[in-house]
């Protein structure tokens, strides 16, 4: 049986954001499924394009979710059926928020909603690698003080087992927006992002 203690060490880091995503919908009711993905498809198009024109590359638009359904209605009235196309769009301008929701807007008119916008660390890889320096050196600690208090001498590392987070700032809207609500622009704050690394370390007696 080995014997020796375990430990847990927490490391975080914060820093500032360097990426803006957010989602937009465009959703469409028609009578019949060609005439709603038609429109939405249409109409999609045109968010695209004033995306691009404010200078959003083509690479940094992704579809999430393409959705054609069934509309059930009340007795005697014909079904209609609704399409939707949600796509997020990425950016490094941080201040640009408003402005690209007013050109969707614009684009889109009352088909577009917004879905959620997100502020995230595009290259995460310098921040973790400082959250597990830090998680270590208090899971050493942790280690050194339950050995002194059990009477033994710390010994060598025998095993490491690691997990890490990044929960971005994330705010949900998944509202429909009607057009020229937003003919000023909107502000907002980021904020910082953290980053953690867990570590359990078990470390055997000398």
């Amino acid at each position: 049986m080995e014997t020796g203690v375990s430990v847990v060490g927490l490391g975080q880091v914060s820093a500032a954001p360097d990426v803006l995503r957010v989602a937009f919908s465009v959703e469409h009711v028609a009578p019949d499924v060609a005439a709603a993905v038609a429109q939405v498809g249409e109409r999609t198009d045109a968010v695209i394009a004033a995306l691009r024109a404010q200078g959003i590359e083509a690479a940094d638009i992704a579809t999430s979710t393409v959705n054609v359904y069934q509309e059930y209605r009340e007795h005697g009235r014909s079904p209609g059926y609704r399409g939707s196309h949600q796509l997020t769009a990425t950016t490094k301008d941080l201040t640009g928020f408003g402005r690209l929701l007013n050109a969707a807007v614009d684009a889109g008119g009352n088909s577009l909603g917004l879905q959620a916008l997100e502020f995230d660390i595009e290259d995460k890889t310098e921040l973790q690698t400082r959250a597990r320096e830090l998680a270590f050196r208090q899971a050493r600690a942790k280690a050194e003080e339950l050995a002194t208090l059990a009477g033994y001498s710390l010994g060598s590392v025998t095993s490491i087992a690691e997990s890490h987070g990044h929960v971005p700032f994330r705010g949900e809207a998944a509202v429909p927006l009607a057009k020229g609500a937003f003919d000023s622009q909107v502000n907002i704050t980021p904020g910082d992002q953290s980053v953690h690394v867990a570590l359990e370390v078990h470390f055997s007696w000398a």
